[in-house]
């Protein structure tokens, strides 16, 4: 390859080794016009990551302008789109929605507050290996790319996937191990601290993600090495920028009028607590109003506002860390009020509505055939997904008027949580062939809704009489620190994760967790703050699933009236095109007589499916008919006759297959013609006496009466 690039610069390139294999990050060989770009090479796997920050600081924003993608390119994988109509990439699949969502959070808390330069960073696979996933050193490419822009970055961050591989914690595992192991954790984080944690697991204990937690840290060490490597090497410029924090003198002003206001004049359960800060809100926006005039205040409201949430969160964050009191009164351990019901939706195959506090999740489920099952095309993946998890909260949960529209990131990342959580105690499809939506319609917001969707799909699948192995229950924690004193507690709501430094999400079993969550506010936390977080969500966990159990002890014996039945039976592969026919006109014409959903797997499974029992009998009948071999010894009853000739007649005992009775097997006595005894069209009983060596089969009346008079 050549060291020049086409404008004169010299290629840069830095090489470590990365758990095993060598990583390189190079620059100048792609991207001129960005900020910065970045080729990350990891084996077969090779993502540009490329980082543009706008030059100047946009005004009027009370937020930080950061966007950060994850694009698929199937090329990478060697792969043209399986759609018939749709070949180009386009809007993103929810896995690399997913994946985005994943760079973004431990990227975005390592900006100074009040950074008000657009930035957007965008990361493509340009080639696969196969062997394992991209979205790591998709990361590490964007870390990459941010720490040469020369912007106020505090990174590099880097991140690694980790599994379990006999027992033990292991980088980079392929899919199939990932997705037939234990463990299926994400780690991310910066030289000193852990930023970021995302896991699916079947039930793995608290110790085993610990150690898992422990090891993804220290194997992303040399990846962050490499790109301060990197960074020194190309001698990246620190840029010019400006933070947008409030005036001084309305904070100030702000901070004295409100100062003996807080505290104890706040504390209150939810929602009373967020009256009162919604009424303080109103009488400082009057005060100010009245002191300054109409058109100051409004020109500077913004200010104002941000003043005043500064000052909640820090009244927050003092009370807890200087008196251990949370804003609504709970002990630091203490769970908000519960309150759950089941089966409320009358033509619902399943529902629950569950309460904790102010935050309300209902849950509904929907069980339909297998063939029902949603149909995987993405760069990395192809298949069926059976469980599908859907989450939406519109503006109501909050309090806001909000235009309705497609789900965001944050309502995918939400579901897929609740999704993975959920996974490891599904059954089997050979056990419960059914393909199960459970949809979360989030009621009222007031922190943990991701939780609360577990929780009440939980329960909705219980009452849909889905026999899962173990009920799921789920927990938020929170954290409060000053640097030397560190606050942990359970089931945050909205003022403690506003105003806190960690939002750590636990769902599991009594025998294990099944999916982690965790994002930080500062900078990283050690290991062992997230194992004190992990222990005490045990027993949150613990008494939430309590709660859910004396709502509805265990999955329902019988489903709903109005679910649809599925039944498989299996017949031989070779007799699959008999039963769908020419054209499939036989299966067309089951499903017409009989009213069932058929659905035929190449391995000769077959799933019936009716809320009717008796289609589903008359279905299998049909299909066991057609499928069914000729078997000597058996008496086949209502046979039709298909033709008479001199020596015998021919009979249709199964469809497709007939045999012969011969003049001599009519009747007892002697019968001169078979047509004094039999014409075609007539129905009869017969036995199937003998198949010859040529597959011929010979039947006989007088044989099945003489056994059917025993």
């Amino acid at each position: 390859m050549s060291t020049i690039n086409p404008f004169g610069k010299k290629i840069t390139s830095v090489t470590a080794d990365f758990c095993g294999k060598p990583l390189t990050l190079e620059v100048n060989r792609v991207g001129f016009r960005t900020s910065a770009s970045v080729l990350a090479r990891y084996g077969d796997t090779v993502v540009m990551g490329t980082a543009m920050v706008s030059p100047e600081t946009v005004k009027g924003l009370d937020y930080f302008p950061l966007s950060i993608d994850y694009e698929e390119k199937f090329y990478a994988a060697g792969k043209i789109s399986g759609s018939r109509f749709i070949k180009r990439e386009g809007r993103p699949s929810d896995e690399a929605v997913l994946i985005g969502r994943l760079i973004d959070r431990p990227i975005r808390p390592l900006w100074p507050k009040g950074y008000r330069h657009e930035v957007q960073g965008v990361a493509t696979v340009l080639s696969m290996d196969p062997n394992f996933r991209p979205d790591s050193i998709a990361m590490i490419a964007m870390s990459a790319a941010f720490t040469l822009t020369g912007v106020p970055f505090e990174g590099p961050v880097a991140g690694a996937r980790v599994g379990l591989k006999d027992g033990k914690p292991e980088a980079f595992l392929t899919l199939q191990e990932l997705d037939e192991g234990e463990l299926d954790l994400v780690v991310a984080g910066t030289r000193s601290a852990i930023m970021m944690v995302e896991a699916g697991a079947r039930e793995v204990s608290e110790q085993q993600i610990v150690k898992a937690l422990d090891f993804a840290h220290k194997a992303i060490q040399p990846a962050i090495k490499l790109q301060e490597d990197l960074a020194k090497k190309v001698g990246a410029q620190p840029q010019q920028y400006e933070l947008l924090l409030p005036d001084e003198a309305v904070t100030k002003n702000v901070n004295d009028w409100v100062k003996d206001k807080l505290g104890k004049n706040l504390r209150a359960p939810y929602p009373e607590r967020n009256d009162l800060v919604s009424d303080l809100r109103h009488k400082m926006h009057e005060h100010f109003r009245g002191k300054v005039g109409e058109e100051e205040f409004e020109s500077a409201k913004a200010d104002y506002d941000e003043a005043f949430d500064t000052a909640v969160h820090k009244d927050v964050r003092e009370g807890i860390l200087a008196e251990s009191v949370r804003p609504d009164g709970r002990a630091l351990t203490e769970i908000r009020p519960l309150s759950s019901e089941v089966g409320f939706l009358p033509r619902a195959h399943g529902s629950s509505l569950f309460t904790r506090g102010v935050t309300q999740a209902m849950n509904i489920i929907t069980l339909a055939p297998l063939s029902y099952a949603q149909m995987v095309d993405t760069m990395e993946r192809e298949g069926e997904r059976r469980f599908l998890h859907h989450y939406n909260a519109p503006g109501y949960t909050v309090g806001e008027v909000r235009r309705l529209g497609s789900p965001g990131r944050r309502e995918i990342g939400h579901g897929y949580l609740a999704e993975r959580a959920l996974m490891p105690v599904l059954p089997a499809e050979a056990d419960f062939p059914y393909t199960i939506r459970s949809v979360t319609e989030i009621m009222s917001q007031n922190g943990s809704t991701s939780m609360a969707a577990t929780c009440s799909s939980c329960m909705a699948l219980m009452d849909a009489g889905v026999p899962i192995s173990a009920p799921v229950s789920g927990i938020a924690m929170g954290l409060m620190t000053d640097g030397k004193k560190s606050i942990i507690m359970s089931d945050i709501a909205d003022a403690e994760d506003f105003a806190g430094d960690m939002d750590f999400k636990v769902a599991g079993t009594e025998k294990g967790v099944t999916a982690l969550q965790m994002d930080m506010k500062v900078h990283g936390l050690p290991v062992e703050t997230l194992k004190q977080a992990l222990e005490q969500s045990k027993e949150g966990r613990a008494e939430i699933l309590r709660h859910m159990l004396e709502v509805i002890p265990k999955p329902r014996a019988e489903m709903s009236p109005h679910a649809p039945r599925v039944e498989a039976i299996t017949i031989n592969p070779e007799k699959i095109r008999e039963v769908i026919g020419k054209g499939g006109e036989t299966i067309n014409k089951i499903i017409a007589e009989t009213g069932a959903e058929i659905d035929i797997k190449d391995d000769g499974t077959v799933m019936i499916a009716s809320p009717d029992k008796r289609s589903i009998d008359a279905a299998i009948q049909f299909i066991r008919t057609l499928t069914e071999e000729p078997e000597v010894g058996r008496i086949y009853e209502d046979c039709r006759v298909v033709s008479v000739l001199d020596f015998g007649a021919f009979v249709e005992i199964l469809p497709g297959k007939e045999g012969l009775v011969h003049v001599s097997e009519m009747k007892e006595e002697r019968v001169e013609k078979p047509s004094d005894v039999v014409k075609e069209g007539d129905r009869v009983t017969v036995k199937l006496v003998a198949v010859d060596d040529r597959g011929r089969l010979q039947l006989s009346m007088k044989a099945a009466a003489r056994e059917m008079a025993k």
